[in-house]
């Protein structure tokens, strides 16, 4: 089943109808692309070739020349009626691309250095459409856009391992605590696997606690939006915490209970 494209706020639903157009084409621009590098059989060269297109729509765009696929021609009709930037849209098929090239990451730096083009862009467009993209905001919103893509890398490991030969987590961490890439394809949560799964969720956590404040900045259902976004997170981690990281037999899911909790927190803290 296609993993549809992850990073995009859940709760879009909540949003006031003027932005639900645009913020729907947003996510159709980004699970197109992250389809390109993820789904079918396609070899890598047609997979980066097909980027490569969405690039050049994208040029044309900026350079004012009128786009005939239907996907970038309401694309060209947003970014000119709310004055988006097209720098995210190139970040976010410069992640897809790397999710094609690059199957590892040597530490920290380089997994927050992808987050930086696969999730905050997202973001960044959101606060552009709210009216809010300010240095204060966009500082929150990257914070909890990145903690949103550690999350996934989490929670998906043994698919991103299985699925698509991919490992998200530092190399030089799971070097520290004994890990080898042969417990990940056995599903083993043996050795310091949980140590491990835990200093990551505690990390994560912190970083979602230190965009948290812009759920409160952000007013009226853009903020709510945001408050439940954040709530689904922090559940999310909850719920990896209780099972000590054991993602090959507990993945953790947001239930329909969970939906009902998180938006009567969010409906209280507004």
């Amino acid at each position: 089943m296609p993993q549809h494209y992850e990073n995009f706020p859940v709760a879009s639903v909540l949003l006031p109808k003027r932005l639900r157009h645009p913020v729907s084409i947003i996510y159709a621009f980004a699970r197109a692309a992250d389809d390109f590098a993820d789904e079918g059989d396609l070899e890598d060269a047609t997979r980066l070739s097909l980027l490569s297109n969405f690039r050049s729509e994208l040029d044309g765009i900026s350079a004012g020349i009128a786009p005939t696929t239907p996907l970038f021609v309401d694309l060209a009709e947003i970014v000119a009626h709310h004055h988006l930037p097209l720098q995210p849209f190139y970040d976010l098929l410069n992640a897809f691309s790397q999710d094609v090239t690059t199957k590892r990451y040597a530490n920290l730096g380089e997994v927050m250095n992808y987050c930086q083009r696969s999730a905050n862009p997202v973001g960044l467009l959101l606060l552009h459409l709210y009216g809010a993209a300010t240095e204060r905001n966009i500082g929150y919103s990257n914070a909890i856009c990145s903690s949103l893509q550690l999350i996934n890398f989490l929670q998906d490991i043994a698919i991103d391992y299985h699925d698509k030969n991919r490992i998200y987590l530092p190399q030089d961490e799971l070097a520290k605590y004994g890990i080898a890439e042969a417990q990940i394809a056995r599903g083993d949560c043996g050795g310091l696997w949980k140590p491990f799964m835990l200093s990551q969720i505690e990390r994560t956590r912190k970083l979602l606690q230190a965009g948290a404040p812009l759920g409160t900045i952000l007013h009226g259902r853009i903020g709510l939006e945001m408050r439940m976004i954040i709530m689904g997170g922090e559940t999310i981690l909850r719920k990896l915490h209780k099972s000590g990281g054991d993602i090959f037999n507990h993945r953790p899911m947001i239930k329909s209970g969970d939906w009902i909790y998180m938006l009567y927190r969010a409906l209280r803290k507004k």
